[in-house]
């Protein structure tokens, strides 16, 4: 198909979009486009996934069961495990993780396997978008070798293009269609049919002048955020000593209307880009032997909160109750690794339980997102925990709580009614008035 023929079809919404990886980025980009009018093939290695698909059931929280029923019903969604089913499609979207190694390198093989996928079924005149978080340059140095060992080459017979994706789970404000698209290709043609696609199905594209510049985005996005976070959490640990509410600091900082921009402090940072993505960047920098000095601090100092939250515990369970951690029964509020969502990857409250099994403490969980803890990539000695049932008379048994997640269903005022001690990391206890006596922040 013609460059202008596939614009056309993309336009008319005729043409198909296959998307690689059904998480929270590739499920919201599916029902976006075929909410718009587009025939999307939702592809996975899950075959489980895809079969629950297939009935109108959604693997994630933030996206509702009826909106993927909805899809199905339209006939315009259609879940496949099947990949040699990506000769079917005109653009492909690649939408799988990339999570780093023990050793904190880049684990690109995600990428690479579907990479591979596509090459089995690659056909002239197909899009295929990178949309993984990854270092600058993957688009063209890993995507693209493996798609030309089919003897066609890029910008000539397919087209490459990078657009990250921005999804910010549990988020009521900014969805797939309002959330501005930034989209990077090393051919004008590439690029402006990665663009107009994009077009179709969110408010705002903006184009950048390559792959790489793309890719650089969205480093610089979660950089952004983890060194800020880190600042902040960094004054908490400053500010606390000299009795100072850091989250009223912040506030009333927020009140001048330029120059400053708010974050808050917890236990740490969590999810699949703050803790992983910045690592990217220090990996690839070591290419040309660049130090990524404020990238590393703030990585050191945000993963250094979960044993600053269990010190505060053990220091405040020693002046308050007259107790030691060891033996005592200690409840976390909140594994997710942000508030009103079932992920807890990467979240540092599996590292504060961690570390307090570890300090001999007799450790629960409640989390009303959270129904068990998986069992790969989690510490064997908290592996496949299951959350407690709410229960007001069971609380009692506890000596302190400690919030790591600041879920809105909680009921927060009742478990400091019935615990001795709450230990507060997300000031979530800020909404009870007054706040109870037993709370302390950390």
């Amino acid at each position: 198909m013609t460059h202008q023929n596939l614009r056309n079809a993309i336009e008319r919404r005729e043409a198909t979009v296959a998307v690689i990886g059904m998480g929270y980025v590739g499920l919201p980009l599916s029902l976006a486009a075929c909410g718009n009018g587009f025939r999307v093939l939702g592809m996975d290695i899950d075959a489980k996934r895809i079969g629950n698909l297939s009935k109108g059931i959604s693997p994630i929280r933030t996206v509702s069961h009826e909106d993927v029923a909805n899809a199905n019903r339209s006939g315009r969604f259609d879940p496949s495990s099947d990949f040699t089913r990506l000769g079917e499609a005109d653009l492909i979207i690649i939408c799988v993780p990339t999570p780093l190694t023990r050793n904190r390198e880049p684990d690109l093989s995600y990428i690479e396997q579907s990479a591979e996928g596509i090459a089995r079924t690659l056909k002239r005149g197909q899009v295929v978008i990178l949309e993984s978080t990854t270092w600058p340059g993957t688009t063209q140095q890993v995507v693209k070798p493996i798609l030309e060992k089919t003897g066609l080459k890029a910008d000539r017979d397919f087209h490459l293009a990078y657009s990250p994706e921005r999804e910010d789970p549990g988020n009521a404000v900014f969805t797939t269609k309002t959330i501005p698209r930034v989209v990077g290709a090393a051919s004008e043609v590439a690029l402006d049919l990665a663009a107009t696609f994009y077009g179709q199905i969110v408010d705002k594209v903006v184009r950048v002048s390559s792959t790489e510049t793309a890719e650089a985005v969205k480093l610089t996005e979660n950089i952004f955020r983890s060194v800020n976070i880190a600042l902040v959490n960094e004054l908490k640990t400053i500010f606390s000593r000299f009795g100072i509410d850091t989250w009223e600091v912040v506030n009333a900082a927020s009140s001048k209307p330029f120059g400053f921009m708010a974050f808050y402090p917890g236990p740490g940072v969590g999810g699949h880009c703050i803790p992983v993505d910045p690592f990217y960047l220090t990996w690839k920098a070591r290419e040309v032997e660049m130090p990524t000095r404020f990238i590393e601090l703030a990585g050191e100092i945000n993963a250094s909160m979960p044993r600053y939250i269990v010190d505060s515990l053990i220091d405040a369970m020693s002046r308050r109750l007259q107790k030691s951690l060891a033996g005592s029964r200690i409840l976390l509020l909140g594994l997710a690794f942000k508030r009103d969502i079932e992920d807890v990857r990467e979240s540092p409250a599996l590292k504060v339980f961690e570390i307090l099994a570890e300090k001999g403490a007799k450790v629960d969980f409640y989390d009303p997102f959270v129904e068990a803890l998986p069992t790969a990539h989690i510490a064997p000695s908290i592996a496949g925990r299951r959350s407690i049932v709410w229960d007001v008379k069971a609380l009692t048994n506890y000596d302190a709580a400690v919030i790591l997640t600041d879920h809105t269903t909680v009921d927060y005022a009742t478990a400091a009614a019935q615990i001795p001690l709450i230990v507060d990391s997300r000031n979530a206890t800020a909404r009870l008035s007054p706040v109870p006596g037993n709370v302390v922040k950390a």
